[in-house]
């Protein structure tokens, strides 16, 4: 098979893996004559489509061919699908060649199961040890295999400044009904691992020495939960992706929304859930990170997020006994949960408050929708009308505006 055919087949085949952002790295670059790429800039988290699109991620697969039969995944053991594998000099060439010709920033690289878990991971270190040892700078994702063994996890954090071990599904027993070669334990165990060589290579960092603290994926570890496949509601999700913060210090929970496959097994829903479920938990996420909510807040009446309105504004609504809020006076922690409010936003809005006193127009200035944030806090110059925060009315406010049908000619 030649390489463009495999690029094709593996590239397609990492599409559903969505946990591939390169935020938080070393910045490294080659301005210096020295070495090949970059890997600096935030939010990175694209990759290379066979159709030739320009992006920013080689995302492929090492091989599509697996020795698990997760029921949920297209590329599963008894899936009859198109099957390829590079080899490690192949995946070098292409990132090396993408790069040169300014399509790529760095590597994204997952891989089926072959042989054993410490077989696959050899292939997918000597990727990433290969290309450091030619001098390439760019940014390095890998997929921990779970069970690989620890000398291998600490060569792929030597190399990679990422590395991820997915969670797969948010509760135990769905993840023993449709990938039962998997265990919730030995996921659970990597990522720990994964965490006590970063606690440690962050103590060598602010421990005062003449040598070169080791190096250990500095961009953390992530993974990645598939929404839809199972009926885990959007507080179990939340409460599981909560755990996963606090017990790895884990650098992003991203979401996939299920998507069916061919020749799937009845045990899986027939139907993707909605998109904007899936835009919603990230929403959720974000308050769970950076806005102080805890999992049981965001959801406490209710255990699935609503789609109509964004998780802050929905929890706005069913708390309107803590609004309005006088924006001069309230509190950091409270002004982070005023629907219209950023985390950057509130800084500024602190900075502010020390050199005089916010008024309405100054909210424009500041980039604040107006009509979002108006009815739940109170300015000099502004408070809402008394009876709105009580009102039927003010739900309606937010609802999306119907919009006009055309004709299907």
């Amino acid at each position: 098979m030649d390489l463009q055919r495999k690029l094709a087949i593996l590239a397609d085949a990492a599409k559903y893996d969505a946990s591939c952002a390169s935020s938080g790295t070393n910045r490294r670059d080659s301005r210096d004559g020295k070495g090949l790429g970059s890997a600096g800039g935030m939010g990175i988290c694209h990759s290379f489509a066979p159709d030739g699109r320009c992006i920013s991620l080689l995302k492929i697969l090492l091989t599509n061919a697996c020795q698990y039969d997760c029921l949920y995944c297209i590329n599963r053991a008894s899936s009859n699908v198109a099957r390829a594998r590079f080899t490690v000099e192949e995946v070098v060439t292409l990132t090396l060649g993408f790069y040169r010709r300014n399509y790529i920033e760095g590597l994204f690289l997952s891989s089926g199961i072959i042989r054993s878990a410490d077989y696959t991971m050899e292939q997918l270190v000597a990727v990433a040890r290969t290309l450091r040892e030619r001098q390439f700078r760019g940014y390095i994702h890998l997929k921990t295999i779970p069970d690989a063994d620890e000398a291998l996890i600490s060569a792929a954090g030597r190399y990679a400044d990422r590395l991820s071990i997915n969670i797969e599904l948010p509760e135990e027993h769905s993840l023993c009904r449709l990938a039962p070669e998997k265990n919730v334990r030995s996921i659970r165990r990597s990522m720990g691992r994964v965490r006590l060589k970063l606690d440690e290579a962050q103590e060598a960092r602010q421990t005062p020495s003449r040598s070169k603290p080791p190096r250990f994926a500095p961009a953390g570890q992530s993974t990645q939960m598939i929404v839809g496949a199972d009926s885990a509601s959007d507080k179990t999700i939340l409460a599981t992706s909560a755990n996963l913060y606090g017990a790895y210090h884990l650098k992003r929970v991203y979401y996939s929304a299920f998507s069916p496959i061919p020749e799937a097994s009845q045990a899986l829903p027939l139907a993707a859930p909605p998109l904007v479920r899936e835009h919603r938990l990230y929403q959720a996420d974000w308050l769970l990170r950076f806005y102080g909510f805890a999992a049981d807040e965001i959801l406490d009446d209710t255990d699935m997020l609503s789609l109509q309105h964004d998780p802050k504004l929905a929890w706005a609504l069913r708390h309107r006994e803590r609004f309005p809020l006088d924006v001069n006076r309230a509190s950091r922690e409270d002004l982070l949960r005023v629907p219209g409010f950023g985390a950057r936003t509130v800084e500024r809005i602190l900075t502010l408050r020390r050199v005089g006193t916010l008024r309405a127009a100054d909210l424009a200035r500041l980039r604040i929708p107006k009509n979002k944030a108006l009815p739940f806090i109170v300015l000099p110059d502004h408070r809402p009308a008394p009876a709105l925060l009580d009102s039927t009315r003010l739900e309606a406010r937010f609802a999306p505006q119907a919009q006009q049908l055309g004709f299907g000619f």
